[in-house]
């Protein structure tokens, strides 16, 4: 039996925005019968990324994949009768501030310096398997949990404090999660890099990622990588010869496996790495690389860029922080085609590289617009999204104010990873007008080998510091922030094409809910997303489409509903049809259920008349089948709508029809459990 949730008050609001420069105000609009509105989906292409075969195929790291993209193909909260819960942190210092997943969608969280799988479905957070290097490797290293990531085994990959790599082992063989995960590889690095480079080299592992030849490359770093106070960092790979004999329980000398490149000049390393099938790419304070594994570090190319350095607090600002980086903010993101990033000059640009030559091929200004007293410091990962048709769109954030002044103190040491020491005090405690506004998107363009940049949206209005995510199953932007008019923190979903305000969920005033410099946390299931909070909790918005209309008192928990964008070839595939799906794949478990009732699942994007539909089951087979018995589509009071009617793709509607225990549409087998996967299909 799940834990029953603590909810949260806050209304729903759909928004109507009307632009005024660069502020954007809200009005709430409902339907006829005073019910809210929710959004309908805008299904849209998924991000052309050719996966990395030595990684998960699942949201494997922070950032989404190898390419960094920070788009996810889980569906998120439409705004149907949706409703937010809360999950307690008892036993870390904070609520987990980072996820990914692995094959199996168990999510991979920080805890006590290790590392958890972790379910934040109940009250209390809660563990299903840990490593914690204080209480099971007999050492006081943490492990960097954010530029880690799950290997193409269900391993997970990380970096350590103390210049290790290391891997853990998280499920037994038959696919049980392990109590107390097993390390099964650790390779010092950076004392060999020592003995290889010199001692006079920065040995602060900070990221690492597999090319896709299955070398794993690192670098070293942190924040504010000052040239002229730090130590030369250095980057490198350990060979995928290595890391195969030892899955394989063979010796092999690690020294002679391991390959460096030292760099120069207190060059070091900010942000996390990416790969694509051009190789590595490293950026660093000064430089972006693309890198090869040839028996040693090869650089394909690497291009310079330039900064001001470190953004530093200005006292006659109503911001109170700085900047965080002292080259480039951002993590480098890919496509097939373009390694993108920004450097950190006046105005900051955004730069866009050739995959394969090194040439730059677009640059421009970004967030240039917002006025002189808006000061600009990029410092989270750029969102990049691409379909393959020479459409590269980019979401760029600004988040000058999150840094603490006190790191510009030459003695200041920003290896210690706490908030006190990183962040700045006024925005942690206070919120978010400590944060300077403005995100922009804009389009490099493809035409025949010409790149053309063509600005789309600025919005002067919004402070993020939440990492802003891309559903391409909804087809919108998601966003967590306060309003600083009336303190509220919220979730915000955007049009993706216009920038505008289409959905809003309150949270609440208290300034503990500041999400607190970590990035939401996609639910792949497809029925919710997560925000860490200052408060200790787990905010969790969830969408409640499952309904049991002829037992009203019987509530259906969220976390027991799914969904799934299912795209037209791949239902052809399972349906054997030439249909197309109409809606996600919907799924509900339900207990405790001993005889026949009606089920309702809530949709909306019909615009087609009930005659055109087909509904589907699915077997447990994975293959796709019509439900012959009963069913119709209905409007909220259960009345079924006339088969020609035209029905309205922004009206929420209720496919019904009845479940029983032990059918061929129950995929549970247990008793008085039932499981059923539906989808609707159109001619």
């Amino acid at each position: 039996m799940k834990c029953v949730k603590k909810f949260l008050c806050g209304f729903l609001s759909v928004a109507v925005v009307f632009c005024t420069g660069c502020s954007m105000a809200v009005n709430k609009s409902t339907d006829s019968s005073n019910n809210i509105l929710a959004l309908a989906p805008k299904p849209m292409a998924v991000n052309d990324i050719i996966r990395n075969p030595y990684m998960a195929s699942s949201e494997c790291a922070v950032h989404n994949d190898s390419y960094s993209s920070d788009i996810t193909d889980a569906v998120l909260p439409l705004g149907i009768d949706s409703q937010l819960s809360t999950s307690f942190e008892t036993q870390n210092p904070m609520a987990p501030s980072a996820a990914f997943y692995d094959e199996n969608n168990n999510a991979i969280m920080p805890f006590c310096g290790g590392v958890a799988i972790t379910d934040v479905s109940g009250d209390v957070i809660k563990r299903k398997g840990v490593f914690v290097p204080s209480q099971h490797d007999d050492s006081n290293y943490v492990v960097q949990i954010s530029y880690s990531f799950v290997d193409s085994d269900n391993n997970i990959v990380m970096p350590t404090s103390h210049g290790h790599i290391i891997i853990v082992q998280t499920m037994d063989e038959k696919g049980e999660i392990l109590p107390v995960f097993k390390k099964i590889l650790d390779v010092d690095v950076s004392s060999q890099a020592k003995k290889v480079l010199g001692e006079d080299i920065d040995p602060n592992l900070l990221s690492v990622v597999y090319d896709y030849s299955g070398n794993l490359w690192f670098v070293t770093g942190g924040f504010r990588i000052y040239p002229d106070r730090s130590a030369d960092g250095f980057l490198g790979y350990l060979s995928s010869d290595y890391i195969e004999k030892t899955m394989n329980r063979q010796k092999a000398p690690a020294e002679d496996s391991l390959y460096f490149y030292r760099l120069a000049d207190g060059e070091g390393a900010e942000n996390g790495i990416s790969s694509n099938e051009d190789g590595a790419v490293i950026l660093t304070n000064k430089s972006c690389y693309m890198l090869n594994a040839d028996n040693g570090v090869k650089v394909n190319w690497k291009v310079d860029y330039e900064s001001n350095g470190a953004n530093m607090a200005n006292k006659d600002s109503e911001y109170t922080g700085e900047g965080l980086a002292w080259g480039s903010g951002t993590t480098p993101t890919l496509t097939k085609e373009l390694v993108l990033f920004t450097d950190n000059l006046d105005p900051v640009n955004l730069i866009a590289v050739s995959s394969k030559t090194g040439d730059v091929v677009a640059k421009t200004p970004v967030l240039d617009t917002l006025g002189d007293d808006v000061p600009v410091s990029v410092e989270n990962s750029i969102l990049v999204y691409s379909a393959g048709d020479g459409r590269t769109s980019v979401l760029v954030c600004n988040w000058y104010g999150a840094g603490n002044s006190g790191l510009s103190d030459p003695e200041a040491d920003s290896s210690v990873q706490s908030y006190d020491n990183i962040y700045d005090a006024n925005w942690t405690k206070k919120g978010n007008k400590y944060i300077a506004p403005g995100v922009e998107r804009v389009d490099i363009v493809e035409n025949n080998g010409e790149y053309i940049v063509e600005k789309q949206w600025t919005r002067g209005d919004i402070r993020d510091t939440s990492m802003i995510k891309l559903s391409t199953a909804t087809g919108y932007l998601y966003g967590y922030w306060q309003d600083i008019d009336n303190d509220m923190w919220l979730y915000a979903v955007l049009d993706f094409e216009t920038g505008e305000t289409v959905l809003e969920k309150n949270v609440s005033k208290l300034a503990e809910y500041n999400n607190m410099a970590v990035g939401m946390i996609p639910d792949v299931h497809g029925n919710a997303l997560y925000c860490p909070t200052n408060n200790m909790e787990m905010v969790c918005w969830q969408d409640s489409f499952v309904t049991l209309p002829d037992s009203p008192a019987r509530i259906i928990d969220p976390d027991n509903m799914e969904r799934y964008h299912i795209t037209d070839d791949d239902f052809k595939d399972m349906s054997g049809t030439d249909l197309a799906p109409a809606t996600y794949c919907m799924k509900v478990s339900i207990d405790n259920l001993s005889q026949k009732s009606a089920v309702s699942f809530k949709v909306n994007g019909l615009d087609k008349k009930p005659s055109e539909y087909t509904l589907f089951y699915e077997d447990s087979n994975g293959k796709f089948k019509k439900i012959d018995e009963d069913w119709s589509i209905c409007d909220a009071d259960g009345k079924e709508a006339d088969k020609k009617f035209q029905l309205d793709m922004n009206t929420i509607y209720e496919i019904r029809f009845e479940i029983a225990d032990n059918t061929d549409i129950d995929l549970d087998r247990n008793e008085k459990n039932v499981k059923v996967s539906v989808i609707l299909a159109k001619n």
